[in-house]
């Protein structure tokens, strides 16, 4: 009788697994927040519009990773906001920064003054400021961009980001935000990742 209720309960405990892996594999998926409805490659840039209510509600994103490791080098995201007809600016770039150096964006048609971190987390360091229509014109006519910053052990790096496809994602993620403007539900749209 007693291996009977054991043999009952590791029953139990295996047909309930699926369900366990499923409910957890859920919770993690809710965890990251919704997934794009738009997710448009456009040169080495990808346009992305979330179903939530949003004032931003598509961005364009660059990431830079390190060959070798799969680590986040470098994540430019920037968005736009339709009601407003203003745009917001995400870099990210790895722990060990100087933050009282700041970064700068540099172009050959624009060199930005430093710009403050305004925070940072387990997965780097954050620039998080609005932007002007000035300084993306200037990024669209120009060839090349890296963004300047100082390691804690004084070094300085260039960190090059690419501007292909540049006008083209932005265009088409002006053209998208104004689309889902008011649509979604009603939750905040997720950072660059």
């Amino acid at each position: 009788m007693k291996s009977l209720r054991i043999f009952m309960a590791f029953a139990a405990v295996l047909l309930a697994a699926p369900a366990v892996a499923q409910d957890a594999q859920q919770q993690q998926q809710a965890a990251r927040g919704p997934q794009p409805t738009d997710n448009k490659e456009i040169g080495d840039w990808t346009v992305r519009c979330y179903p939530v209510k949003s004032p931003t509600p598509c961005n364009m994103l660059e990431l830079r990773v390190a060959k070798k490791t799969g680590q986040r080098i470098l994540g430019v995201l920037l968005a736009y906001a339709p009601s407003s007809n203003s745009n917001v600016i995400q870099i990210s770039v790895p722990l060990g920064v100087a933050l009282q150096n700041g970064l700068i964006i540099s172009s050959d048609t624009y060199k930005s003054p430093p710009i403050k971190f305004r925070r940072c987390d387990q997965g780097g360091c954050y620039v998080e400021s609005a932007i002007g229509d000035d300084i993306l014109g200037q990024l669209a006519k120009a060839t090349n961009a890296k963004m300047q910053i100082v390691s804690v052990d004084g070094k300085r790096y260039d960190l090059a980001f690419s501007l292909k496809g540049f006008t083209e994602a932005r265009s088409a993620m002006v053209d998208l935000a104004k689309s889902h403007a008011g649509k979604g539900e009603t939750a905040p749209a997720p950072a660059a990742q």
